[in-house]
């Protein structure tokens, strides 16, 4: 194998290496996103709400937590949308340089 196949194949592992790190930071936000979106239900369902701040729970207004956990959902929402688009954008390039490798390992046989 040659140094540029070489060097191919190491870009290749990094870019691996961040779409593992990609799909642990989505997995998280997912969780993240429904554990608000579990809160959201369970807020409907109760006549008082309450929030925890700095280890303490305080009451606090309904339709201010809805507002707060709605603001959380959609920037999560939005937070997974870019790791998707990031996850894509390195799949393709991924798939390009494994087809370089492949095409240059037939090369040197």
């Amino acid at each position: 194998m040659n140094q540029d196949a070489r060097e191919q194949v190491q870009r290749l592992q990094l870019i691996e290496q961040n779409l593992q790190a990609l799909s642990g930071q989505k997995q998280r936000f997912q969780a993240q996103l429904y554990e608000i979106e579990s809160a959201m239900r369970e807020v409907d369902l109760t006549e008082k709400a309450y929030k925890i701040i700095g280890g303490i729970m305080v009451a606090t207004e309904k339709d201010k937590l809805k507002g707060e956990l709605s603001e959380k959902q959609e920037l999560l929402k939005l937070r997974i949308q870019t790791l998707e688009k990031q996850e894509q954008q390195l799949k393709e390039r991924a798939k390009k340089l494994r087809e370089s490798v492949v095409e240059k390992s037939k090369g040197n046989s």
